[in-house]
């Protein structure tokens, strides 16, 4: 039985490519990956609505002939890297050339948990695009998944404590979800957390490598991964309660 490999590429590997354009670039895969090998990409997807071309920030799975077999477009996006807020108020201000693309990004419709099932390997995985590791809550809202993907492109930060920060928040969200992370950074931190929130390996700024990944410890669903920040709603309102219980006694 031959093992299934997915190579987990970072975020910002092939620029200014769209998943129309991707087949162009097919002999730099053929030659390297067989049928029991999958990447998954960041790539720009692009669809059009109404004559509007839009733009997406977009984690694309293939298989080793290019051919798609799922996306996710980014939903949290950056403010002014990705979009201009209030772009059509802004525009006449000069703010436009604040975004590096020909135009915005467009937010992805929902949060989407991928799941790949090929020839006897099946796979569910939540994918989350540079920053959007650092929310929390709502991530959770679908805890139906094995493993949390991480890409980013941390070059922007520079030689700031930026990537550190970043990475950390990988930390926060493995321990949540009770989940492994497996963070791809270009010019950033690539690193394994387990669900324990130990980093069990970790290529560090500005190196360059690669990490494998072949076990992996599951563990029960947290209790955070199933009610999210209503928990802290319920202890507030359970604190409310106490304070009305002792001012009550103490009145009495």
């Amino acid at each position: 039985k031959k093992e299934k490999i997915i190579f987990i590429w970072p975020e910002g590997i092939l620029p200014g490519i769209s998943q129309d354009q991707i087949q162009s670039y097919d002999y730099l895969f053929n030659e390297s990956f067989n049928e029991n090998q999958l990447n998954i990409l960041w790539i720009n997807n692009k669809s059009k609505v109404n004559d509007q071309v839009k733009y997406y920030n977009s984690l694309s799975v293939y298989d080793h002939n290019l051919n798609l077999l799922n996306y996710y477009n980014k939903i949290n996006l950056v403010p002014f890297g990705e979009f201009l807020p209030m772009e059509n108020l802004l525009k006449n201000l000069g703010l436009k050339s604040l975004t590096n693309n020909y135009q915005s990004y467009s937010k992805g419709q929902k949060r989407e948990i991928i799941e790949l099932n090929q020839n006897n390997f099946s796979i569910k995985f939540l994918p989350l695009i540079c920053y959007e590791i650092i929310y929390s809550g709502k991530l959770y809202k679908n805890h139906d998944f094995d493993i949390i993907v991480n890409i980013s492109e941390d070059g922007w930060f520079g030689q700031s404590i930026g990537p550190e920060q970043h990475f950390v928040h990988s930390i926060f969200r493995a321990i949540e979800s009770g989940k492994y992370v497996i963070r791809s950074a270009n010019n950033g931190i690539a690193a394994i957390v387990n669900p324990l929130g130990i980093v069990e390996e970790k290529i560090n700024f500005n190196e360059v490598g690669y990490i494998d990944f072949t076990k992996m410890r599951k563990i029960q669903p947290t209790v955070f991964s199933k009610y999210g920040n209503n928990i802290f709603g319920l202890i507030i309102l359970l604190y409310i309660f106490l304070i009305f219980s002792f001012n009550r006694i103490k009145n009495e």
